[in-house]
């Protein structure tokens, strides 16, 4: 594997061609109109595999030959695609055990996609003959770029035999005796515990730690799954990358696993334009997304799919405002992705995704709002073609952890509303947003902090990986670290600390926590910072200091006068300690103090990107009015406009502009 770079930025889209065999006039109107908007790549094959394969060793890639060929006499390269993320119906009724079992052991029937058992030996040996043939055929085609492994993994649980008994398989490698996973899950609770390997079944949510060990194994076996696919594709052709596409970190997976094992990430983005009155704070979550795929290997990612316009499966999903299409593409080239690609190129005439946003719509003209704009994406981005292949400097960390994720949800607290992990992630991740400075997310996987000035590691539930140690080192060698509540409660296998938390985070902070406070709606609690209250929320935790001092008390409320957050020195860094959910504004007054920085005017956003000597400014305006900046730009290139920019700007409603310095 290895940290591949585009050659140029791509834009394109999900082609789905062999929808449209039946007419042959699509497909001459379809190339045309990709010379017009201005694409260079398309990705396809996806979901083919019943064209591919009609009938069980019966195989026709004429279609396929035919759209590789038109692909490359037309200047667009191709992101071909492994087709296992729907199977035909002919293998489900042939080998029932490539459908999943559900929890209650009922074998699924076949329907829609990702319907499939990824332990199941004959769906693997399917999976690795079709990618062979493909991998074999087209090797040395000039169209093929890259691959597109199988289509949006996801946790797909399943409970077959063979499943669990390689569930049962993980567990001894990860325990090696019953005994030692009885003690890691604490079985003696409630009699849960285990005499035999063949005794566990992951069904008892009341056991936690089974269930996040489950989750794991899950996630593990995808990614084995992945491997077996790509096996093929590695051997045959291992000078031609390989990608799959990442979704919203929700879906059970944790794709920091994957991330070494793909030559370039790729992720889906869908966010919901339009749907609050203030577009920005979809834009800093959005960001945050993008940021945090970018981190996983700190080289360039790609957008593998967006919409052009609307979807069909969000509830409610507005057409893109005036502007918005093109400033929501470049806030992905901002931070960090070398492409813009859809889903889709062509609107299907039937199924469940008929409605879906597409370039071109069922009308299949170029004289619509949509297509226009994806043409003008194309031309900003040849305006901006030397940005590809740019890196983002950053000197802020976040700390976002999906194992982290897994155990609070599966944890029972005092409160169990509202836990809010990633979302209180990305509040911390929007105070620096709002001030123009970068961001990486990391994982407790990460090895060694200390090339940032400041990390942020809110709810470290969960302390796995030696992530206290990294964290230690970290301070020591003089990191500023902030923590907050509910961290340093339990150990990987979801085990409580003796002692109390913060756990091993204890001297680090120069705290302890005696409990928990709890809030209602209803209930009051302030926090006093520089002289003024500040409403918090949800959680807050009674502190003891030992070697740390307060610097903000809580006000009104049970806690009234406790520490509300504490500095401890440590090494040459110091440490902070939040112990309340807290009101945006005193999040971002509080980083603001510790940047010393002051925040952009609302709902600008500005983003650098850097190439040797060069310098690439992105300033983003994600309000539906105009808006003014105030920016050291005189004298700077201004890539799209061409414009001659002093140091005020007036961005138009969603607006955005490109210097290069």
């Amino acid at each position: 594997m290895t940290n591949y770079l585009l050659p140029k930025i791509l834009h394109g889209a999900d082609y789905n061609y062999e929808q449209w065999l039946d007419y042959p006039e699509v497909h001459n109107e379809d190339f045309e109109l990709m010379k017009k908007a201005n694409c260079n790549v398309m990705s396809i094959g996806i979901f083919s595999w019943s064209k591919l394969e009609p009938k069980e060793g019966e195989f026709d890639f004429d279609w396929l030959d035919k759209l590789m060929d038109r692909l490359h006499e037309n200047g667009l390269k191709a992101i071909l695609a492994t087709p296992t993320g729907s199977k035909p119906v002919w293998m489900s009724k042939k080998y029932p055990e490539v459908c999943r079992v559900d929890v209650n052991g009922k074998r699924e029937p076949h329907g829609t996609r990702h319907n499939h058992c990824r332990t199941s030996p004959k769906f693997r040996e399917k999976s690795v003959i079709i990618n062979n043939l493909l991998a074999n055929r087209y090797k040395n085609h000039p169209a093929l770029l890259m691959w597109h492994v199988s289509n949006e993994y996801n946790s797909c649980e399943c409970y077959c035999n063979h499943c669990i008994s390689a569930f049962r398989d993980w567990l001894r490698k990860r325990y090696v005796s019953i005994e030692n996973l009885n003690k890691a899950w604490w079985t003696t609770f409630w009699s849960h515990t285990f005499s035999d390997w063949d005794e566990i079944d992951p069904v008892d949510k009341s056991v936690h730690g089974l269930m996040i060990d489950w989750q794991r194994f899950t996630s593990d076996q995808t990614l084995d799954f992945f491997l077996t696919e790509s096996a093929p594709l590695r051997n045959i052709t291992p000078q031609i990358p390989i990608t799959t596409n990442f979704m919203k970190p929700d879906v059970g997976l944790d794709y920091w696993a994957f991330a070494p094992y793909v030559d370039i990430i790729s992720w889906d983005s869908y966010p919901t334009w339009h749907r609050e009155e203030k577009n920005w704070e979809e834009a800093v979550k959005t960001g945050f997304y993008h940021d945090l795929f970018r981190s996983m290997k700190e080289k360039p990612f790609m957008l593998m799919e967006s919409s052009p316009n609307v979807t069909n499966w969000q509830g409610v999903s507005i057409p893109k405002r005036d502007n918005m299409h093109l400033l929501s593409s470049l806030q992905a080239i901002a931070h960090g992705s070398d492409t813009v690609q859809y889903f889709q190129w062509r609107q299907s005439r039937g199924g469940e995704e008929k409605f879906h946003g597409a370039v071109v719509t069922h009308g299949g003209t170029e004289n619509g709002r949509v297509f226009k704009g994806v043409k003008q994406v194309g031309e900003a981005l040849n305006k901006i073609n030397s940005v590809c292949g740019s890196s983002s400097r950053t000197e802020v960390a976040i700390m976002y952890d999906f194992q982290n994720e897994w155990a609070i949800a599966h944890s029972q607290f005092a409160r169990n509303e509202e836990k809010n992990y990633q979302k209180t992630c990305i509040s911390h991740y929007e105070s620096f947003w709002k001030m123009g400075i970068g961001c990486d997310i990391k994982d407790f996987s990460c090895k060694d902090l200390t090339k940032y000035k400041i990390v942020v590691a809110p709810m470290v539930y969960m302390v796995r990986d030696g992530i206290d140690e990294v964290f230690k080192e970290f301070v020591k060698k003089g990191g500023i670290l902030v923590i907050t509540y509910l961290s340093g409660y339990v150990d990987e296998s979801d085990l409580c600390f003796l002692g109390g938390s913060p756990g091993p985070l204890k001297e680090l902070l120069g705290i302890t926590v005696e409990d928990s406070e709890i809030l209602n709606d209803f209930n009051k609690q302030s926090l006093i910072w520089n002289g003024e209250n500040y409403n918090t929320s949800h959680f807050s935790e009674r502190v003891h200091l030992t070697t740390a001092k307060v610097i903000a008390k809580f006000g009104d409320g049970v806690l009234n006068e406790l520490p509300g957050i504490t500095e401890n020195e440590y090494g040459l860094g110091k440490t902070f300690f939040i112990a309340s959910r807290n009101d945006q504004n005193l999040t971002d007054l509080f980083y603001g103090k510790l940047c010393n920085k002051n925040k952009l005017p609302e709902g600008i956003s500005i983003v650098e990107r850097f190439s040797g000597e060069n310098r690439y400014i992105f300033v983003m305006n994600f309000n539906s009015e105009s808006t003014e900046v105030n920016l050291e730009i005189d004298g700077l290139s201004e890539l799209l406009t061409e414009k001659k920019e002093k140091n005020k700007i007036t961005l138009e409603p969603f607006g955005v502009r490109v210097f290069k310095q």
